[in-house]
């Protein structure tokens, strides 16, 4: 009997070829596809053998109501982090069910409201691109490891420019966090 094989697609951030070379490093993947999106990310479709790894985190959520919402984040050293949906009681079964060898960190736990959007949306894409390199370099670090400058040189403009686009993307991220809570409270 041959083994089970799932084939999934992947959207991925990432340098191409030593993420290519650790899918030719894994012995259960069968066959797999590159799509190139731009300079730094693309997408992989990938077949990959059902081990019995996946087989036990699989079988954890055998004939429960939850719902996994994308995306599933992969980080570099194969852990990942997900948003699960249900009932509460599936929720603690699903944990239950998990074998030792599979460590969860549970974030948070509330009510579900996919209603809600998230603080970052009405950031415009340039703007969150703005936030992404400021992090990246430590410009928000403490103390602060990255200039303004180097935000700008991140993002290929003005220093002028960079400095409107955090302030910007900052208000928007400050204003739609603290609505969020006032109304929570």
């Amino acid at each position: 009997m041959s083994p089970v094989a799932n084939a999934t697609i992947f959207y991925v951030e990432a340098a191409r070829e030593p993420y290519e070379d650790a899918i030719l490093s894994v012995d259960s993947i069968r066959w797999y596809e590159i799509t190139p999106i731009d300079e730094n990310s693309f997408y992989v479709y990938i077949c990959q053998e059902t081990r019995t790894e996946d087989r036990t985190w699989r079988e954890a959520y055998t004939e429960l109501d939850l719902v996994v919402l994308p995306p599933v984040i992969y980080d570099a050293d194969a852990t990942f982090e997900m948003t699960l949906v249900g009932a509460g009681e599936d929720l603690r079964t699903l944990i239950e069910r998990l074998p030792p060898s599979i460590d969860v960190t549970i974030r948070s736990i509330g009510t579900f409201d996919r209603r809600h959007e998230t603080v970052a949306t009405d950031c415009t894409e340039r703007q969150f691109e703005a936030l992404q390199a400021a992090v990246a370099i430590g410009y928000y670090d403490v103390p602060r490891q990255g200039t303004l400058n180097d935000v700008a040189h991140a993002l290929d403009c003005a220093e002028s420019t960079a400095s409107d686009l955090l302030r910007k993307a900052e208000s928007a991220v400050m204003k739609r966090l603290v609505t969020r809570y006032t109304h929570e409270s």
